[in-house]
């Protein structure tokens, strides 16, 4: 503004503003030419977003950021989220994900301080990288290398994990049930019952620890994969 007023003539040689952060470059006070600078989504951003439903059932994507709504938007737009949220505060940032853990569970990811709040409100937090000490302590994921891979394979080793503690515990007391029927009918002495609730943990147990055994391959998105 204070370029045009001292010379108005310089409009009309200004390029049409668009988003991102522009620098005007004047030499001997006389307009040059124009910096750009914007920030640009990840590659894989894309398809990781499209990846997350069909793979891990996740049924809305938000952004919720501090940035301007341009960019903000723009960024949206490139990735392919449409629930949007710009300027917004951290504590703005922590009343919606409130809302939205109070009806579903929710992961949040975010790498900044004023992150922190929402990571913590979150059914689960993720934290790229340690930008800083507040937002590592505040996640209950940190992704040391900021790789959407990461996340992926975590989502599918949490899952996984889900499944084996469900099959050990329903498994288990489902013989347990059973050997306590056989029991009850007459059909198992009580020596034998004994082994067979013995053998019934044993295997509960060694179910368990399939857990720390994980397959060869626990990842299924690849950056530029459409699922």
């Amino acid at each position: 503004k204070k370029l045009l007023k001292q010379q108005p003539e310089v409009e009309t040689q200004l390029p049409e503003q668009a988003g991102g952060l522009e620098c005007l470059i004047l030499i001997d006070d006389q307009y040059a030419g124009t910096y750009r600078f914007r920030d640009t989504p990840r590659t894989d951003g894309l398809s990781f977003i499209t990846h997350l439903s069909p793979q891990h059932q996740i049924q809305r994507t938000m952004l919720v950021s501090g940035d301007r709504e341009s960019e903000v938007r723009y960024l949206a737009e490139q990735v392919g989220i449409e629930n949007v949220f710009f300027s917004q505060s951290p504590e703005q940032k922590l009343e919606i994900v409130n809302q939205e853990t109070a009806r579903t569970n929710t992961i949040f990811v975010g790498d900044g301080i004023n992150d922190a709040p929402a990571l913590v409100a979150a059914t689960i937090g993720v934290a790229f990288g340690q930008n800083s000490d507040v937002t590592t302590e505040a996640a209950d994921v940190i992704v040391m290398d900021s790789s959407l891979q990461k996340i992926d394979e975590f989502l599918h080793i949490s899952r996984r994990m889900r499944r084996i503690a469900l099959q050990s515990a329903i498994g288990g007391m489902g013989l347990s049930m059973l050997g306590m029927l056989l029991a009850a009918a007459g059909y198992l002495p009580p020596v034998a019952g004994a082994l067979t609730q013995e053998v019934i943990d044993v295997l509960a147990v060694l179910n368990a620890l399939r857990v720390a055994i994980p397959p060869k391959a626990l990842i299924d998105f690849t950056p530029g994969s459409a699922v």
